[in-house]
């Protein structure tokens, strides 16, 4: 019996040849690939700079470092994301706090996060920076979130982990119409992977130049930034307390590679969500839906079990589509539940939708290499499944 996972990369042998290409170079790392990458993605989303790092950890470290987040500082996110996009503002020195999701999107709720911010500024405690998660590739209400920045006055960053390739009312998702930086990344699960990997797109030129920095031990070498005239062609300087978030050009070429296929990737994911759609409706389930705003990249598949109406509890049916082969997984555990932050505070109950949606879901087989028998397969044993 062959296991089927929950996402996997798909690499063509162009691909492997764009790595070898690389391979055969004389630069492996900090050279011209990386620039072109970074070109790459900001003509695809339409925004004016890309900054290329080793993950979308790292990209969300660096994106808040450049709003200027820090101590005193309140960062804001969603419960029900995976831990990286609340670590980035404890990196800073900053505190985070939850705003509760949409029970419909599963994205951060625009009218739980209006009464927060109305609740937060008669407290004198408004966030600096809001990150919104793209859960799942549908996009975050962004307009709304945007009009609430300018009421309120945070910055905004984009987590669209696993959103490369979506669209928001009918533009390229990373564009950064609606926020200050937008997160990519590039792990193999992802709709287009480097191995590892992630990128920053933002419109403004400081911002770029600042992550452009951190990224690299905040080494300069543009005489325009140093303190005093440059010593010879050998000199840097260090201006910022930076980081080693470099992405090397080998992953670059293969970022290169598979953004040729990103529109191709996400068209075969929107054909096999159709067929869940359509495979699934009989059974008691509750399927994704989709904003009429939005055209998701539809990194994952979750599916929410309607317990009442089977026999078996959440953890029966998961670890029962396990045993037959189907490598279901679940996105996400809400972050305020982890021991971690409950430590500072946080307890279970403090956000009940994003508890529920923990309770229920399962994110099912999805990507792009996915064949027709493999997604009846996974359909037919959970219909087994569930209807024993």
């Amino acid at each position: 019996m062959s296991f089927i996972p929950y996402g996997r990369q798909e690499i063509s042998e162009i691909d492997i040849q764009a790595v070898v290409d690389v391979l055969r170079s004389d630069f492996l790392t900090q050279g011209p690939t990386v620039p072109t990458f970074e070109q790459t993605i900001s003509d695809y989303c339409g925004a004016k700079y890309a900054v290329a790092v080793n993950s979308a950890t790292s990209a969300l470290h660096i994106a808040c470092l450049a709003l200027g987040v820090g101590e005193g500082d309140i960062v804001w996110t969603s419960p029900i994301t995976f831990v990286a996009s609340a670590n980035c503002a404890l990196y800073c020195g900053a505190s985070i706090d939850f705003v509760d999701i949409n029970p419909r999107t599963y994205n951060l709720s625009i009218e739980q996060l209006q009464h927060k911010l109305e609740q937060a500024k008669k407290n004198n405690r408004l966030p600096k920076v809001v990150i919104p998660v793209h859960l799942c590739g549908q996009p975050c209400e962004m307009k709304q979130i945007h009009q609430l920045s300018l009421e309120f006055g945070f910055k905004i960053i984009e987590d669209a982990s696993h959103a490369i390739g979506g669209k928001y009312r009918g533009e390229s998702i990373g564009n950064c119409r609606y926020s200050d930086i937008t997160i990519f990344s590039f792990h193999p699960v992802k709709i287009i992977t480097t191995a590892e990997g992630g990128v920053a797109t933002t419109n403004q030129a400081e911002l770029a130049a600042k992550m452009e920095l951190l990224r690299s031990h905040g080494i300069t070498r543009d005489p325009m930034q140093m303190t005093h005239d440059s010593d010879g062609a050998w000199y840097y300087q260090q201006i910022a307390l930076g980081y080693n978030y470099r992405m090397t050009d080998m992953q670059a070429a293969l970022g290169i590679s598979q953004m040729q296929r990103l529109d191709e990737f996400v068209q075969r994911r929107h054909k096999l969500a159709q067929r869940y759609n359509e495979l699934l409706d009989h059974l008691p389930l509750i399927l994704p839906w989709q904003h009429t705003d939005s055209y998701s990249g539809l990194h994952l598949y979750v599916i929410r079990l309607q317990l009442s109406a089977i026999k078996l509890t959440h953890r029966e049916v998961f670890d029962a589509l396990r045993q037959q082969g189907i490598g279901v997984n679940l996105h996400y555990i809400p972050v305020h539940t982890q021991p971690y932050y409950q430590t500072m505070g946080f307890e279970s109950g403090d956000f009940p939708e994003s508890e529920r949606y923990y309770q229920e879901a399962i994110s099912l087989p999805m990507f792009s290499a996915m064949t027709d028998e493999q997604q009846e397969r996974v359909c037919s044993i959970l219909t087994k499944i569930l209807q024993a």
